[in-house]
Order: structure tokens, then sequence, then C-alpha cells
């Protein structure tokens, strides 16, 4: 644990230094958010902090390669998990500088993610098997293999795209599914009596502290947004925190039954069910319209709470709300005897998170009633 935590506060404390300084390179630079008509800030905001993100990934993979255990870990036979992460990641942050500065295309960005999640399966990080719900897992071969990792990879980076669209809301919520594949993968290596030191494990913790660290910067009213340099970045680290967990662990050997056997499958569309549905309903609702899947609007999950009355720390809280919920209750039902006390508690807690969700405070829905003109002078800025 000692070498986590380390790696941890490493990522946070480099990320959070490193922020105001990428800022001010940011506004020297050009790469500010101008408020448009679909976004909802009102102030010019400098964009980039992916790369303060970065810094602070980069600077805990240098003292985990330190660690003679971690260093094992980090190159473990045909798996070069750290040169994979920064030449892939690397790739994703020059992307994003190009985008948060000039704009670049849809399709030269999905051919950017296709490449790093190429890097990925180069270094030997790739889905070799999926669990079947006998128990027993699948072998895949790489005509089913390759492609299949290029979708997660692809997917995840798209979905946590989609939700960057409220100050702190991606780091916020890529931060708590980090924490739930921590906790899954070492609680559940300690609970069955093996080594808590993996790759997995490790780019989970690294992510959550990057997040961690970024976020006070980041959250309502924001100094600075993450860019497509910063959602890019950590929807590639949550896809190969979730890649490495598929099959890590033999049904053989569990206490609890088959079903943590199937949690790292299930966890992230679960703590990611937010973005993902939020980018699937988008995709059809353009489609439909006979406009690009691509093409931007103001009608995802998060405007629809501001159009409910909430507040925009109101908003980003209740999607913290949902994504914790989801991806607590996953990992207690993975960990505990009791699985029907964790899940009878889950319910009860999402019958209360409706209620939040749909009664906004007095003050919420009086706003929510204002003119948008009104709403854009009272309301801190975001970022669409």
């Amino acid at each position: 644990m000692r070498e986590y935590l380390l790696a941890i506060l490493v990522a946070a404390l480099v990320a959070y230094l490193l922020t105001p300084l990428v800022r001010r390179f940011a506004v020297w630079f050009g790469a500010q958010a101008v408020p448009r008509e679909r976004d909802v800030h009102v102030i010019p905001t400098p964009r980039l902090g992916g790369l303060a993100m970065f810094g602070g990934m980069v600077a805990a993979l240098v003292v985990a390669t330190g660690l003679p255990e971690m260093r094992k870990v980090l190159a473990d036979g045909d798996v070069s998990v750290a040169k994979a992460l920064l030449l892939s990641g690397g790739l994703m942050v020059l992307i994003g500088i190009a985008d948060d500065r000039w704009e670049v295309d849809a399709l030269t960005k999905f051919a950017g993610q296709v490449a790093a999640a190429g890097i990925f399966i180069m270094q030997g990080i790739q889905i070799y098997v999926i669990p079947l719900p006998t128990g027993e897992s699948l072998s895949l071969p790489p005509a089913y293999g390759v492609p299949l990792t290029v979708l997660v990879v692809v997917a995840t980076i798209n979905a946590v795209n989609f939700i960057d669209g409220l100050d702190g809301l991606a780091a916020g919520v890529v931060g708590i599914a980090a924490l739930a594949l921590f906790s899954y993968a070492y609680l559940l290596s300690r609970t069955n009596g093996m080594t808590t030191l993996s790759a997995a494990t490790l780019i989970a913790a690294v992510l959550f502290g990057m997040c961690a660290g970024f976020l006070p910067h980041n959250f309502s009213p924001a100094k600075i947004f993450m860019g497509d340099t910063g959602s890019m970045l950590i929807g590639l680290l949550l896809s190969a925190s979730t890649i490495m967990l598929t099959g890590q662990f033999d049904p053989a050997i569990l206490a609890n039954g088959l079903f943590p056997f199937f949690v790292p499958v299930l966890l992230i569309p679960a703590v990611a069910a937010v973005p993902f549905m939020d980018m699937l309903l988008a995709v059809w609702r353009r489609t439909n319209q006979g406009r690009s899947p691509f093409a931007p609007d103001k009608q995802h999950l998060h405007h629809r709470l501001l159009q409910l009355g909430h507040s925009t720390r109101r908003a980003v809280l209740i999607m913290y709300f949902w994504v914790g919920l989801l991806a607590s209750g996953l990992v207690g039902l993975a960990l505990f005897d009791a699985a029907w006390i964790t899940l009878g508690v889950t319910l009860v807690v999402a019958t209360a998170g409706v209620v939040l969700m749909i009664r906004p405070p007095r003050r919420g829905r009086r706003r929510g009633a204002a003119a948008s003109g009104d709403r854009a002078a009272e309301r801190p800025p975001m970022h669409v």
C-alpha cells in the first residue's frame, strides 16, 4: 500500500503545482476557451490543463520505477507498461494541445485515439481473455482481441470527452472511477491472499492522484479547463487499467463466488454509465436529426440538470453522487458476502438521489425560471 500511496501523492502534488504554470502558458499560447453560443461559461478560460496532469503521471511513473518491486510490475515480461503509457499518453497530449489551440477535426482525433490503442497493443496491453457466465475464461485470438481493445480504448476516451462539460465534472467522475478500480483490485487481491502489486492497480492509483491534484483548480468556478489534452489522457489511462484488470483474477481462488470475476467487465460501464449514456444519447440524437454525431449541442445530461434549476456545483455533485453510488455498489458486491444488504442499501440511496435530482432547492428553481441572460450573469464560468 505504501507504494501506491506514494504514487498517488506524487501524481497529485505535481499536477497541483504544475497547473498554475500551465495556466500562464495557456494564456500566452492563446489556448483559451472563448465563450460561444453553445457554451455556458461567460469569460475566456485557459485550457491545456491536461499538461499538468500528464506531468503528474510522468512524475509518478518515474518514482514508481525507482521502487524495486514496482519496477518489476511496470516491465513484466512482454508488457512494458511505463513505455506504453508514456508513448500513448504523449500522443494524446500532443493531439489535445493542437485541438485546444487550433481545433482539430474529429477524424484526426479519432485516428490519434486508434493509434494510441495500437501503441497499447504493441506494448502488450491487450484484452486476451473475457469471463464467461460459467466462471471460465474465454481466450481471444488477436483477430478478436485487437479490435476489442481498440474499441474499449476509443469508447472510453470519447465517453470522458463527452462528459467534460461543467467545471470539475470530468476530473471528479474519472477520479471516482479510478478510486473504485484501485479499491477493487487492491482489496480483492488482499482478501484472496494474492500479491497486491500489479500494473493495473498502479495505473488506477496514478490516475486518481492526477485527478485529485487538478480538481482544486478546475472545480467551479474553474480557473483552468483540462481541455482535450486532459480528457483524452485520463480516458486513455482509465481504459488501460480496465483492460489490464480483465482476466487478472482466477475464479477458482475467489472467496465470494463468481461475481468478482466479472467486475472488471462491469465496473467501467457502471462508473462510466453517465458519460457512456450521455455519449450514446448524443450520437442517437444528432444522427436522428441528420447531423454529424460529433456536432456539438446543448442537450447533454449536465445541461438538462441546469435546465431543471440546479446550480453548477449542485449539478456536478449530483453526477459525482451517481457515479460514486454505482462504483461503490459494484465494489461492495464483489468484496462482501452480504450482497443483498449491499444491494438494498444501494437501492435506498439511489431512490434518495432521484428525489434530490428532480427536486432542486427553491433558489435553484427560481434560477431555472429566470431568463437565460440572467442565468449567464449569475452562473460562474463553466465549460462544455
